[in-house]
């Protein structure tokens, strides 16, 4: 837990001193778990968003992208239960008075459990060498057996307390597992209260006649309030689906770990509307296509896993997380849910229009059930960049920081280095600027030796870089050194766009789908 927490901290130091993340409004001493993202990390996030679009969109010809607004009729919310049921189970703690959400005070506590599997499962894999067998180990081991059955046990009965709304039950649960106040340690806890997490906002000219508004706590609504605006215009037919990013808010209370949970936020939506009763194979289908989404980048697949809902939000039948392990453990990354016809059963029902498909193959009308695929774009950036950030011993004895960010996603896909800055070279690295520049995000660095300029291109997460020396003038080739690898490659200067778009190119990474 100690390295997980060490990792952490150099993540946040790293993702400031390289320009990706910053504290909101730094300058007024910040604002809590609201945060800026600087000239890399705009970039790597754009470079996230187009990967997902492309994915989700671009390659499906019955999903479509839209871009609905940030204000919507406040109808929309009552309608969604947004209203009445958007809410986390809050506790404060009497004697350090902080505030703690009580289902994530128990989820830390069962991860604390799921980490001493792991510690038993290393020692074992050190016992027995490469004749061990992890998955016969956590089906046979005694000890991890009472540790797997203590967590699963927790979490249902946690699952079932929030699903019943028994909040005097999650206390209890609290009290009887004994946790602390992470920060001092007290265990004298308040009775658990709801708190709703949308952010209130007026619209109008004057007091009087404003009417109040929600930003949108989701994207998702977006979506299902112009659903026959698209379906309509497009001719699209069952099954399609509806996707669009963009901004939602959230009034977190106990907003933390950094970008994993914040008040703004970005998220990625994909709503796929289906004929009812077909909503099992879709659920599978799109848990299936979402990992190997995720898989496709290359970030291990021992680092995702998924986790069923134990407790089901009011619209869905069924509903599953792709987790990720972040350095604070394995949380939630993207939600895949089977939302029955709820939401638009639902919008027609506050509005009074009729939101239905009319089934040509059937001869009939009904209202589509949705099965949908929520990411967070920014903890998508996170589990990326964390995974991404190590530290490695080199043959002389010296320490390499590098970031091993999928080269598909960095922000800057090479650098372009003069061996010195005179005898014509740094003009022919500008040269090669200005051709590459055209299908790619480029930067020319000549301050300090070229090795000192390799560590820190390495650290920023560029995936190549190209040094221009005097051999250059005589024979037009640059050496070219892969960041991962470190190997260095003499190239003619006219193949480098071909060698950075075979690492590069989109196509090449969603292939692997």
């Amino acid at each position: 837990m100690a390295n997980q927490d060490e990792h952490f901290k150099k993540v946040i130091a790293h993702a400031k001193e390289y320009g990706y993340i910053f504290q909101s409004s730094e300058i007024y001493d910040g604002l809590s778990a609201v945060y800026d993202y600087g000239q890399n990390g705009a970039e790597l996030k754009k470079n996230i968003r187009e990967y997902w679009w492309k994915a989700m969109v671009q390659m499906h010809e019955n999903i479509v992208g839209i871009d609905a607004a940030i204000f919507m009729h406040p109808t929309t919310w009552k309608a969604s239960g947004h209203v009445d049921a958007f809410n986390d189970p809050l506790i404060d703690n009497k004697d350090s008075k902080k505030r703690y959400r009580a289902d994530v005070l128990v989820e830390d506590y069962v991860a604390k459990i799921e980490a001493k599997i792991e510690k038993e499962v290393e020692k074992a894999a050190k016992r027995f060498g490469e004749a061990f067998n992890k998955e016969q180990f956590l089906e046979t081991n005694t000890k991890v057996l009472e540790y797997q059955d203590k967590a699963t046990s927790i979490l249902k009965r946690l699952g079932k307390s929030l699903e019943e709304e028994n909040l005097m039950d999650v206390k209890a649960l609290i009290e009887e597992l004994e946790i602390a106040d992470p920060d001092t340690g007290s265990k004298n806890w308040t009775d658990v209260k709801q708190f709703n997490l949308m952010f209130g906002t007026k619209l109008g000219a004057t007091a009087e006649t404003a009417m109040d508004l929600y930003l949108r706590p989701e994207t998702a609504q977006g979506i299902f309030v112009n659903f026959l605006n698209v379906q309509k215009t497009g001719r699209m037919k069952i099954p399609f689906g509806i996707a669009q990013t963009g901004k939602a808010f959230r009034n977190e209370i106990v907003a933390r770990q950094f970008i994993f949970r914040m008040r703004e936020f970005e998220q990625m939506e994909m709503q796929f509307f289906i004929k009812p009763g077909t909503q099992k194979e879709w659920y599978e289908h799109w848990k299936e296509t979402r990992l190997k989404w995720h898989l496709s980048l290359g970030m291990g697949e021992n680092n995702y896993r998924f986790h069923d809902h134990e407790k089901l939000a009011h619209y869905a039948d069924a509903a599953c997380d792709i987790e990720f392990k972040f350095p604070f453990g394995f949380k939630e990354l993207e939600g895949i849910h089977s939302r029955t016809d709820f939401d638009l059963g639902n919008h027609e029902k506050f509005s009074g229009k009729k939101l239905q498909y009319f089934d040509p193959e059937e001869n009939k009308s009904y209202i589509p059930y949705v099965l949908e695929t929520s990411i967070g774009l920014d903890r998508m950036f996170l589990a990326t960049f964390s995974n991404s950030l190590t530290e490695e011993i080199l043959e002389d004895g010296s320490t390499r920081t590098v970031l091993r960010l999928p080269a598909v996603l960095a922000p800057t896909k090479a650098a372009v280095l003069p061996l010195i800055k005179k005898d014509g070279l740094p003009e022919i690295a500008r040269s090669i600027i200005d051709e590459l520049k055209w299908d790619f995000n480029v930067t020319y660095d000549e301050k300090d030796a070229v090795g000192r300029r390799y560590r820190r291109q390495d650290a920023a997460g560029t995936p190549f870089c190209i040094t221009v020396d005097h051999q250059t003038k005589e024979d037009n080739k640059v050496t070219i050194r892969h960041r991962d690898t470190m190997v260095q490659k003499r190239v003619n200067i006219t193949d480098l766009r071909e060698i950075i778009l075979q690492e590069v190119d989109m196509r090449y990474w969603l292939q692997k789908m």
